[in-house]
């Protein structure tokens, strides 16, 4: 999901941030302390273009930002600053991503990071969208097709990733042959020599939620242990193997409260603050991601103990994290550290006041143009009309509603009669050109995943235990509905003042659901092996498999008349009660 950070908090992300550890007295070092430069990247996306949304920077003003080659130049800049550095990407690098890179499998994302000079990316929850396996090609190269769309299509020689994606935490089963982890879990990297060299330790991890946001049977075989436990035991060991200093990159985040004047850890909650409380001192850096917001945190403010940054530049390549570690070599640690927030704008000129603005690194430009090229009658191809801007916004949104709508049409021959559409999936608003039409590009954009439609039979009961669960474990994970199916929700006062939701009934064509009845459901391939934690949706019998999602849309919006929008009547909402 994808969160909009406030102007001013966003604003305030983009001071440096320092931490300096004291130093205890003695004899005069005889080597003198190393800085090791760190960029840090999060939840890139496979953006190998400009962001088309506007980035704000400060209250009134905001920027276009993003886009491969400059990304790649702003690195370099950042790089040249230091004689010794590393490129570390927090997860998310690939997956949900726009056309031009989610086409051809995200091959040119790789590609791109591969010219970068990118050092290590921390697998994220949607490098396995496509299935481990797809994920282990993608980083080993060659040409197996293991999904729905052709690879290598643009370079028939795809020799994979030159930089090594890190795993600590996704354990593999001993029949799958690869190790104890997927992908190495950690790495060192020496700088320096004789007395002066230092050793910087790397440990690459996921959140352990994983295999509740991607379909199950892509990671079938895996498991994800819990992260501040993996961390600890692998900081451990590279604090043995004589690392000076330990760097985390964790697809996991944290969600900055929205105190326009207030900045910090301190301020700022969500699930990563869990980890962090939970750590063994000695971690030095924590790169973080998943939450899309941008900050800059020294968690000493917090805990004395675990003076740590930790760091996160929001989504899509808008922004870069610009760290610096110094290091005693004599007393084998971090004596200093400090990291700021730098927007990557997509126009060239002077930098200021936190923004950056490269050029566009011609070598990057020309290779994400070929594959803009290939792309391109894909996605300028018109595929329909519709009246109206359709958002994905909001408990229901006329997006939701369309797709549902497109999925229970496409799959009447399989006997469905109701169809479900999890937020989650829908990645993009649709907004039709003036005249109503809409491109492939766009439809893709908004469904960029490749899910098939399966048909199951539910039982009623099923189907309500199902609608009750859009509400546990604290959660608000509501389901587009499909025309003629309507489900009543009730508003909860929770304690603390918030609101929250619980599923008080449903109908189908007016009718209340029968427990005892049986109903043909429609639902993506994600959500049919119990993604999101969907469970019941696995337990479904009778399984007709459908098309693909994308190819659902598309059909329901061809033809020559205008497709209405939706109208948001499916979900009614009731008076607040007590939680």
């Amino acid at each position: 999901m994808i969160h909009k950070a406030p102007a001013a908090l966003l604003a305030l992300t983009l001071a440096a941030c320092t931490a300096t550890p004291p130093v205890s007295s003695g004899p005069a070092a005889d080597a003198a302390p190393v800085t090791i430069g760190i960029i840090g990247l999060n939840d890139f996306h496979g953006n190998l273009e400009p962001i088309q949304r506007a980035l704000p920077v400060r209250e009134g003003a905001e920027v276009q930002a993003g886009g491969a080659a400059h990304l790649a130049s702003a690195i370099d800049t950042l790089r040249a600053r230091h004689e010794h550095h590393l490129v570390i990407s927090a997860g998310d690098l690939i997956s949900a991503s726009p056309l031009v890179s989610s086409l051809f499998l995200d091959e040119p994302t790789v590609g791109v990071m591969n010219r970068i000079g990118l050092d290590f990316n921390a697998v994220g929850n949607h490098e396995f969208d496509r299935g481990w396996r797809e994920l282990v090609r993608l980083s080993e190269g060659g040409c197996e097709k293991l999904t729905l769309r052709e690879p290598c299509a643009v370079e028939p020689d795809y020799a994979g990733a030159d930089f090594a994606f890190l795993a600590a935490n996704v354990r593999t089963p001993e029949a799958m042959g690869r190790g104890e982890t997927l992908f190495p879990g950690t790495a060192m990297r020496r700088f320096g020599e004789g007395a002066g060299a230092v050793d910087i330790g790397i440990i690459g991890l996921t959140l352990e939620g994983t295999p509740g946001l991607v379909t199950p049977e892509g990671i079938a075989g895996l498991t994800f242990a819990d992260e501040a436990e993996t961390i600890n035991a692998a900081a451990a060991d590279l604090s043995a193997k004589g690392a000076e200093a330990v760097v985390v990159a964790i697809h996991q985040g944290l969600a900055p409260d929205d105190q326009p004047n207030v900045f910090g850890c301190a301020a700022i909650s969500g699930p990563l603050r869990e980890i962090l409380d939970r750590l063994n001192p000695g971690i030095d850096l924590v790169i973080s991601g998943h939450t899309h917001r941008p900050y800059v945190c020294d968690y000493g403010t917090v805990d004395p103990a675990r003076p740590m940054l930790v760091t996160s530049a929001a989504w899509g390549g808008q922004m870069l994290t610009d760290i610096t570690l110094t290091i005693d070599p004599v007393a084998g640690r971090v004596i200093a550290k400090d990291a700021r927030n730098l927007v990557i704008a997509s126009e060239a000129g002077a930098a200021e006041d936190g923004v950056l603005r490269p050029a566009a690194r011609a070598d990057i430009a020309a290779y994400v143009a070929q594959y803009a090229a290939a792309a391109r009658d894909a996605e300028t191809r018109p595929v329909g009309r519709l009246s109206g801007a359709a958002r994905k916004e909001g408990i229901e949104s006329p997006l939701g509603n369309l797709i549902a709508d497109s999925q229970l049409d496409a799959t009447r021959g399989a006997g469905a009669q109701i169809a479900f559409m999890n937020s989650g999936g829908i990645r993009a608003d649709l907004i039709p050109a003036s005249d109503g039409t809409l491109s492939f590009g766009q439809i893709y954009t908004v469904q960029p995943f490749g899910n098939t439609l399966m048909t199951k039979s539910f039982t009623g009961a099923q189907l309500l235990a199902l609608l009750a669960s859009q509400f546990e474990d604290g959660r608000d994970n509501v389901l587009a509905v499909s025309q003629g199916f309507q489900q009543v929700l009730a508003r909860v006062q929770e304690a603390d003042g918030g609101d929250s939701y619980r599923f008080v009934s449903a109908t189908l064509d007016g009718k209340p659901i029968d427990p005892a009845a049986t109903y043909r459901v429609t639902m993506n391939s994600f959500l049919a092996t119990g993604g999101d934690g969907f469970a019941i949706f696995a337990e479904g019998t009778d399984v007709v498999t459908g098309p693909v999602d994308l190819d659902a849309t598309e059909a329901y919006l061809d033809g020559e008349a205008m497709r209405p929008l939706p109208a948001t009547d499916r979900i009614t909402v009731t008076g607040t009660g007590a939680g």
